[in-house]
Order: C-alpha cells, then structure tokens, then sequence
C-alpha cells in the first residue's frame, strides 16, 4: 500500500468516526419537545409524568419544510406572513402564527423576481411592523447570477456573516439547479439544505412551484427529493367559499399537522389570517 492509499484509508476512518461519534442516536436517551421555529396553534400532550401544552410546527430547527403553490396563488404574501410571525412580537396581521426567533436571525433568497419586486416583497414586512429591527431581517434578490453562484453565495453568507441563522427562507428553490430533473443535481442540492440546516441548527423554508390540478410539487426529481425529506409540506389553494382567500394547507407532518387555515390581502395590500377553518368543500 503506498503513502497516498494509506493516508486515505486514515481519512476515510476518521471521517467513519466523526459521523459515528456525532450522529449515534440512543433510543433510551430523554429528548426533549424539539425546538420549534414557527408554529400555528397548541396541543397538549398526555404523558404518565405530565401533560404538557406545547407549540404546533409548521417548521422545527434543525429541519426543512415545503411551500408548494400553483401560480397567483400569492405565495409571496404567505412568505412575509410568516417572515413577519418570525421577526416581529406585536404582529396583529397572522393569526395563531407564531414565531420562536430568539435571538435569531431571519435569512431571505429570492432567486426568481428582479430587485424591485423583491424590495417590494420584503419591504412588506416592515409594512406590517415597523417596529421590526432591521439587522435581524436579510433580505437577497439571486435573480441575476448563475445556478451554481446562488448555492455558493448561500452557504458563503450563512458560515460566515450570520451568527445565528434561525430561519432561512430560499423563495424559488429551483434556481439553485440547472435542471430538476437531474437526479444528481437534485440530489446534492437537497443533501447541501440538509446539511446547513443541520450545522446552523435553522429552519429552511423552500418554496416550489406545483401544477394546476396536481397535488404534487411540480419540480421533477428536486420536488420529490424535498417532498422526501421536508418535515412539513405546506399547500396553498385557492378558497372554493371566498375567492379573494388563499387555503393554508399541511399536506404532510412528520410531527403534529397544524390546522387548516386561510388568509386574505387587506386593502393596502397587508396579507391578513382570517380565520382557522374557512373552506368546507376540501
């Protein structure tokens, strides 16, 4: 065995190692509720210790989540209903949305809209709540660099600008790809969340586009890659009462589902939840 050939056995030894020593799970361990990052709602839990009341997720740290949509479903707006859940503790706009920033920071790519629509989607935060402090709320408009450029600039700005990445929102997760139907492209891009949101201990909302009529996300092997391995799959639909409401769906939960609920855009264009259950014909 030569130096090279031994010296990679030792790499690929130590590398065995490190994941042995820092990803074995101990079934009898106590693991506590997991930490949530953005919830809607509260459910008790009967143990023979105590029952506790504890926050519905819509995401938990350390994991990914889903927003699937067909178009002019105004999945921007949802998106800055839960930015502003997130950033702000005085938000009279979101319902039972609630965020658990802590001290946290909220991370915001969009890939898809050129720099003035993006200004104006996430300006619409601060239009919720001006109180919002500006230095927690980062705000990226991608459009403009390749596929490749997008995923180095993200993982460059979370390892080395921000302390504490709590909520990463990449609207237009397709852009991080130069074909979804590419498996090993798709692959790598969701093993790459996968691992930021490990390392960083946040939560990455990806947002996806979905087809009329289908159920599915629309994004050949990239959407059934996220659809696998995303903790929440959230579903937006246009409401069959009132066509001026949006449906807010969990199509799919590891953990608890949160309930069914629909928002509305106000007058001067706030996005509003108004109320729990609003669409008895789906």
């Amino acid at each position: 065995m030569t130096n090279k050939q031994r010296q990679k056995l030792e790499d690929h030894e130590l590398l065995m190692q490190f994941i042995e020593d820092d990803w074995l799970v101990d079934p009898l361990e106590k693991i506590a509720y997991p930490p949530v990052a953005l919830s809607f709602g509260e459910k008790l839990i009967k143990s023979k210790v105590k029952d506790e009341l504890v926050p519905i997720p819509i995401g938990t740290f350390g994991n990914l989540s889903v927003v699937t949509a067909p178009p002019k479903t105004k999945k921007t707006f949802f998106i800055s209903l839960l930015s502003s859940a997130f950033l702000s503790t005085q938000n009279v706009y979101v319902g039972k949305i609630k965020g658990h920033r802590g001290n946290g920071h909220l991370i915001h790519f969009d890939t898809e809209q050129g720099h003035w629509h993006c200004q104006k989607v996430f300006k619409r935060v601060y239009d919720m709540d001006s109180k919002i402090n500006k230095n927690i709320y980062h705000t990226f408009g991608l459009r403009a660099i390749s596929h490749n450029s997008r995923l180095e600039f993200i993982e460059y700005y979370l390892s080395k600008k921000i302390n504490s990445p709590s909520l990463v929102i990449i609207d237009g997760i397709a852009d991080l790809v130069s074909d979804v139907n590419s498996l090993e492209e798709s692959n790598a891009v969701v093993q790459k969340l996968m691992e930021w949101s490990a390392n960083f201990n946040c939560h990455i909302i990806n947002v996806i586009h979905q087809n009329f009529g289908s159920t599915k996300l629309g994004t050949g092997h990239l959407g059934s890659f996220l659809e696998k391995k995303a903790e929440t799959v959230i579903s937006l639909e246009a409401n069959t009462v009132n066509k001026d409401w949006v449906t807010v769906k969990c199509g799919r939960s590891r953990g608890y589902a949160f309930e069914t609920f629909s928002f509305e855009v106000n007058d001067i264009g706030i996005p509003c939840v108004v109320d729990v259950i609003y669409d008895p014909l789906n």
